[in-house]
């Protein structure tokens, strides 16, 4: 058995950009950055953030377009695939995280009903509002 899953909680480091492929179908790419946070051996705070490319389709696309934006928080869930290209003779490779499902992060002091809604692919109304705010660290993962 194989088991191809990435889950990341970030923010977004730019404005998700809307298209739509030569079928009709919606596509959008955003970039989540993520941090982590530890002590050296002399107990100095030490911080490293990684940036992750992510790719949704159909609705979600549309849903993230839509809601989000630079510096919005999202929980992203799905698989890692890297793709190649070749330019001026140089053969190039992305590796992206093409989006399952999403969840909304929390958003300020503000509870608007945007709020934490989770959108899964097999959903194609909007996303359900939740009245309560998640808190990352009850997640299990």
């Amino acid at each position: 058995m194989y088991l191809n899953k990435a889950t990341i909680i970030g923010n977004l480091t730019r404005d998700p950009e809307l298209k739509a492929l030569p079928s009709g179908q919606n596509v959008v790419n955003f970039s989540v950055a993520t941090n982590r946070v530890w002590k050296d051996k002399e107990g100095a705070k030490q911080e490293q953030a990684e940036f992750h490319n992510v790719v949704a389709f159909g609705k979600q696309a549309e849903t993230i377009a839509q809601y989000m934006k630079k510096g919005s928080q999202i929980l992203v869930e799905g698989r890692l695939q890297t793709r190649s290209w070749e330019a001026d003779g140089v053969k190039k490779y992305a590796t992206e995280i093409i989006l399952e499902q999403f969840q909304f992060g929390a958003k300020g002091e503000k509870k608007e009903e945007i709020n934490n809604a989770t959108a899964n692919p097999e959903d194609t109304a909007s996303p359900t509002a939740f009245d309560d705010d998640v808190d990352p660290s009850s997640i299990p993962f």
